[in-house]
């Protein structure tokens, strides 16, 4: 009997998954790549919401964990996933500049803002107001990491390449039965999925749908993140990840017109050179309107939980979750209010009107 069946093999699942491992649990993941927001993602890391000049919830600990994760399978894989590089905001006036030192004076965003400035000229950009940097950053190769971690599985028949059907549970005295799997425990790690999933679609999953452009820019030099009202990322041999746009209605995960004009519109604000788009891709990240995530355990069935909502911070946010879960089911470590499900406790005892199971 398994220990723990995982559906989905995003950040979420792979990270409860290696978490499962690490501890000596018995684990099977079931997916079919049929949501690709993990994949597609920015994979860049960064503790401070430069929008609004604030921290990341728990941020600290968020990093801790998720660099010793990322040590971890990069050695158990012998893959390089993890890239420590700075994070640049471009100021555009001198205003902008006061109101980054006004953050740094802040006591939860001093250990994350730099109080000097960085005046470097990097070709291809014009930044006559210089940059701030923000520290503790970098960014995961999320494709090549979930790819490699998909072959592990593979090479060690722990995953089902297949889609998960619902009405297949089977619930038992000791857990449940999905076909011919028996498991103490089902780990839902569906991102956007989480919608048929007739369990857990209660809880108020949004959805946002982000695009994104591999561009190929000669000119553009570069050894840093650029972040301003997009990111630029560097990748090697003139190409440069770049996003991302945020639409709430269109739940697709197709690249559109609307989004690629946007992206467009965007780079040239910041970089003055030539670009030629080598791939657009789009996908829809798995938001809640409380920015946090959905941790925790049905309800009614016991042996049915959660790991959702990461947003668009899946890489930070992807470790610290999973050992929250795992240790709140193995060890009856409480979920803090912020993150556990219980939170819409109300919007639960709802649907139970409705025809659910």
């Amino acid at each position: 009997m398994l220990d723990y069946l995982i559906v989905g093999s995003g950040l979420a699942g792979i990270s409860f998954a290696e978490i499962a491992l690490k501890n000596n649990k018995s684990i099977l993941v079931v997916d079919n790549m049929s949501q690709v927001s993990s994949r597609v993602a920015g994979g860049f890391y960064n503790p401070v919401i430069l929008k609004r000049f604030s921290e990341v919830w728990n941020a600290q600990e968020q990093l801790i964990l998720m660099d010793e994760f990322y040590d971890r399978i990069e050695e158990k894989l012998h893959r390089k996933f993890n890239y420590k590089l700075p994070i640049l905001r471009k100021f555009f006036s001198i205003e902008e500049q006061n109101n980054w030192f006004a953050a740094s004076d802040k006591i939860n965003l001093a250990p994350f803002l730099s109080t000097k400035l960085i005046s470097k000229k990097y070709s291809g950009i014009d930044s006559p107001y210089d940059y701030g940097e923000v520290l503790h950053t970098g960014y995961v190769d999320t494709m090549l990491l979930l790819d490699t971690y998909r072959d592990y599985l593979k090479k060690n028949n722990l995953i089902l390449e297949q889609s998960f059907d619902w009405a297949y549970i089977e619930f038992l005295d000791f857990g449940i039965q999905y076909k011919n799997i028996q498991a103490r425990n089902i780990i839902f790690a569906e991102g956007f999925g989480l919608h048929k999933n007739p369990f857990f679609n209660y809880l108020p999953l949004d959805g946002t749908k982000g695009e994104m452009f591999i561009i190929k820019a000669p000119d553009l030099d570069l050894d840093v993140i650029i972040n301003t009202s997009v990111f630029i990322l560097p990748l090697g041999n003139d190409l440069f990840k770049v996003g991302a746009t945020y639409n709430w209605q269109d739940k697709t995960d197709l690249p559109t017109e609307e989004g690629k004009q946007e992206l467009i519109d965007r780079i040239k604000e910041i970089v003055a050179c030539d670009f030629e788009i080598v791939e657009h891709y789009g996908g829809v990240r798995p938001t809640v309107k409380d920015r946090r995530p959905l941790i925790g355990t049905h309800e009614e069935f016991k042996s049915l939980h959660i790991l959702n909502g990461l947003g668009t911070r899946g890489v930070m946010l992807g470790p610290a979750m999973a050992k929250a879960l795992y240790d709140y089911i193995e060890d009856e470590i409480p979920l803090t209010r912020e993150i556990d499900i219980k939170r819409f406790h109300k919007k639960y005892l709802k649907s139970l009107t409705s025809d659910r199971p």
